[in-house]
Order: C-alpha cells, then structure tokens, then sequence
C-alpha cells in the first residue's frame, strides 16, 4: 500500500522540467513574503496611522483598479518583450514600491503608491502564466501549473504566519520583507532563468508581420473569461466573508477557523498534484471546469442545508476544496490551449484581469448580501451563480461555433 502511494506521488511530481521546478522555487519565495496586503487593513486603522474603515476600504479599491491595469499593462509588455524581461522588472519594481509605500504617512501618497504597486506587481502574473507554459510540454502543462499553484499556496501560509508575527512587533517590518523577498526573487530568477544561464529561456523576437489571434476577438475566450469572473467572485468569500460568518453566526473561535482556511492549503499541497497526473489529458479541461465549479456550488448549498456545527464547516471546505482542485488547474490549460507564443501574454493577461476585477467585486458584494439581508441569503446567492457559471462553461464546452 505505502510503495503504491509512493510510487503514485513520484509519478505525479516527475517528468517536469527543472525550469519548470526552478520558477515554482522563485514563487515560493517571492509569495512566502506575502503579507503587506493581508494586513494593510488593520495596519492603516491602527491608532498611530489613524485611518477610518473606509478611507482602509479606499485603498484596498485602489489595489484591485491597480492590479486590474497591471494584468492589461503585463499581457502587453508580455507579447512585446517576452516574459523574462517582464518577470525580473517587475519583481524589482514591486520589491522597491513596497518599501517606499511603507514609508508613505499622507493619504493621498499612500492611495498613489497603492495603485501603483499593484500595478507593477501585477503585471507580473500574466508573464509567469506565458513562462510556465514555455517550460512545460503539453502532456505535463496541467502540472506545471499545479506545482505553480502548489509553491504559491505553501508562500501564502508561510509569508501570513510570519506576517502575523512581524506585525505584533512592528507594522514597518511587513514591508521591509515583503519587498526584500520580491528583491530575492528577482535575484533568483536572474541567476537561474536568464537567457544567458538558462537555455531553455528565450528573448523574445518580435515578428511584425506575424499576424496572431487577439484575444480580444476571441469570443469563446470572452465567454469563458465572464464564467471565470462569476466563479472568482463566488470563490473569494471563501477567505472573506465566509470566515466572518463562522465567527459571528456560528460562534467558531479564531483558531478553529484559522484552521479551516490551512485544511484548504494542506489539501491542495497534498493531493492537487495526483489528482491532476490521474486526469490530465484524459477529458477535455472545460468537463473538469465545468463539474468543479458544481461542486464549489453545492459546498455552498450545504451551508444552509447542514446543521450549523464545527463538522459541517469541515465537510464543506473540504467539498470547495476537491471543487478547486478540480477546476482550477484545468482553467490554465483551457486558455494556454487557445494561444500561440505570440499572443500568450494577452491570454494571460485577461485571465489575470479576470481574477482581479472578481477580488475586487466578490468580497464588497458578498459583504453587502450579508448586510442588508442575511448569510443565509450570500449562500444561496453565491451557489446559484456557481451553478451558473458551470453551466455556462458546460454550454462552451458543447458550443463548437467558439473553438
């Protein structure tokens, strides 16, 4: 039995190129820094920075219009200069903003060093979604992607266990390290993944007379970015308004629900991996997209339908979770799917805008579902718009009029 699982897990995990394992390293370490955003909320409302609630709300609007723009800004420079070249600068643009943002005292300097961190900080998603599919071959691309997400997620719990302890000390050290680790990243990726150590790095070339689909007139695209955009905006209160229901509705304690929101992680870093080895390739990725959200829908359901206990708050993370794992991967390899070289940085950049415009609007509209009515109204709310959205990409995926 231990030599079957073994052997299952070393399948999963091997025949991925050491370029690919070398950029989910640059990713751990640059998301293991991640905790200026996490806590920019309670650092701005703190007595000696003395911001109200919404002048933080303000800022954090600011944050999602930045990244929106970095994600249009990012795919573009992508296609234009190559994802190399985009990655390193931004990675030293964003580690150099943070810092000076933490320096920043007056509102309107913070609101300005805000957006354009984000900005420069999110330019550099759609240029590490085009690097990850140049370093992967497309039987493994699923996995490249997962090991991607894997080193992201394990940055995630590393960089909020260290900012919570850094923020007990001093609020400034957040950004001291969260910049230093995009610094550090920066200085890795140039060591391991230039062109001039790293064959399987290229500089861009830019054809002129190469004429590339947009993805701006790729209308199945378009349809399956809307889809992904009510799934994103459903997925995010997940880490937001879902735990602020726990607490005041179901009287949860902090640890328990601290908890509930590493069960996710731990999940996805244990067996996102095998699952995606043991069905890549095997349907197309719109059938997994399709039933994953489904089921992120009925882990929704569920809130209202099971009794209100600390087991049915298990059950359902871990029923949103299998939904993610299912999804997510392959939503990566639907849109690499449709693109060339050439224009892969429009793709990703519309994924990453996608993604962006949802954190804006899925955590303040779940929140106002709350407030004017109920909890109990955001879940039948936000299954229903799961539901939804599968449908619709089950609809795409029958619809061969957009392939």
């Amino acid at each position: 039995m231990l030599t079957r699982a073994y052997s299952l897990y070393r399948n999963a995990y091997s025949g991925l190129s050491r370029s690919t394992w070398l950029l989910s390293f640059v990713m751990l370490v640059n998301r293991s820094g991640t905790m200026v955003i996490p806590f920019m909320t309670i650092y701005l409302t703190q007595p000696s920075m003395g911001y109200s609630i919404g002048e933080a709300g303000l800022v954090m609007g600011l944050f999602g219009l930045g990244a929106v723009c970095g994600g249009f800004f990012g795919g573009r420079l992508t296609d234009r200069l190559g994802f190399y070249p985009v990655q390193l600068i931004t990675l030293t643009g964003g580690g150099i903003m943070f810092i000076v943002l933490g320096q920043m005292k007056s509102f309107p300097l913070i609101c300005l060093f805000t957006f354009i961190l984000s900005l420069v900080n999110e330019a550099f998603r759609p240029a590490n979604s085009t690097a990850i599919a140049h370093y992967s071959k497309e039987e493994n691309r699923t996995r490249s992607y997962s090991l991607n997400r894997l080193a992201i997620n394990l940055g995630w719990a590393v960089g909020g266990a260290i900012g919570g302890i850094l923020a007990s000390i001093n609020y400034h050290l957040l950004f001291w390290v969260d910049g230093g680790t995009n610094l550090l990243a920066a200085f890795l990726l140039r060591y391991f993944l230039s062109p001039t150590n790293n064959e399987a790095t290229h500089q861009k070339k830019h054809d002129k007379n190469k004429i590339v689909r947009s993805a701006y007139n790729d209308y199945g695209y378009l349809f399956f970015i809307a889809f992904t955009i009510l799934f994103a905006m459903c997925f995010f209160q997940l880490f937001t308004t879902l735990p602020v229901y726990y607490k005041q509705f179901r009287h949860l304690n902090e640890f328990f629900i601290g908890l509930l929101m590493a069960l996710n992680g731990i999940l996805i870093a244990l067996i996102e991996m095998v699952i995606v080895f043991k069905m890549e390739g095997r349907k197309e990725n719109l059938f997994y997209i399709s039933n994953g959200i489904l089921v992120v829908g009925i882990s929704y359901l569920l809130l209202n339908v099971l009794p209100a206990t600390a087991a049915m708050a298990v059950i359902c993370m871990i029923i949103v979770t299998i939904g993610e794992m299912l999804s997510m991967p392959f939503m990566n390899s639907f849109w690499i799917s449709r693109t060339s070289p050439n224009n892969r940085g429009q793709y990703a950049g519309l994924y990453t805008i996608a993604w962006s415009t949802a954190q804006v609007l899925g955590p303040s509209g779940g929140a106002q579902i709350a407030e004017h009515f109920n909890f109990r109204a955001l879940w039948w709310v936000a299954a229903g718009v799961c539901i939804s959205a599968s449908f619709g990409f089950r609809w795409l995926r029958k619809n061969k009029t957009y392939e």
